[in-house]
């Protein structure tokens, strides 16, 4: 079912591809009207989930209309799959961990959960995916300094760094639709927790 005028606020962002079909990014449906106006979708996935009226015509008085789909296409550049690593920010760690204490296996609320560095910034340690785990505030304090066995801490699962697919939903979680997850899920790691 298309959405109406009252419900654009409340619009889900739209899953943006390139023409090979790697996902992009998130766009605004305001951007998705852009790039259907300029002609740069190429072909769409998914329903179609809002219709953007336009003006009438002077020769026959019919209304134009946009419908945007949840998933598009877009022509221009194919980036190699290997895009690199995604960047590192504690909403999608805490995603990634599935807001859980990998220390303690508490589940919080992101305001309750910090970023804990297996090997410690101060010996060594990279602020980089594979180096960090969501961690409640009591289990950081404890650890403290030291490295998870020297404090008699075990990881209930090991950190990996997420593809860029996984990455965006880490990164839209809770907004995505069934369609946008299920196309992104086919292009998950093993290794993904959302799997």
């Amino acid at each position: 079912m298309l959405a109406t005028v009252s419900e654009y606020d409340r619009a889900p962002r739209i899953l943006r591809l390139n023409l090979a079909g790697q996902p992009v990014d998130w766009v605004s449906w305001q951007d998705a009207v852009c790039l259907y106006a300029r002609e740069i979708v190429v072909w769409t996935l998914g329903d179609a989930i809002l219709r953007i009226r336009g003006g009438h015509s002077r020769l026959d008085c019919a209304q134009s209309h946009i419908d945007i789909h949840s998933i598009v296409a877009c022509d221009g550049r194919v980036m190699p799959r290997g895009r690199g690593i995604p960047p590192l920010t504690n909403e999608a760690l805490f995603r990634r961990d599935l807001n859980t204490c990998l220390y303690c296996s508490k589940s919080l609320a992101d305001g309750d959960l910090t970023r804990d560095h297996i090997l410690p910034v101060s010996r060594g340690g990279r602020d980089v995916w594979d180096n960090v785990v969501a961690a409640c505030k009591r289990c950081n304090h404890h650890k403290g300094n030291r490295t998870p066995e020297e404090c008699n801490m075990e990881l209930l699962a090991l950190p990996y760094v997420p593809n860029f697919a996984e990455y965006l939903a880490l990164t839209n979680s809770g907004r995505i639709l069934c369609d946008q997850m299920d196309f992104l899920k086919k292009s998950f790691g093993s290794n993904s927790r959302l799997l």
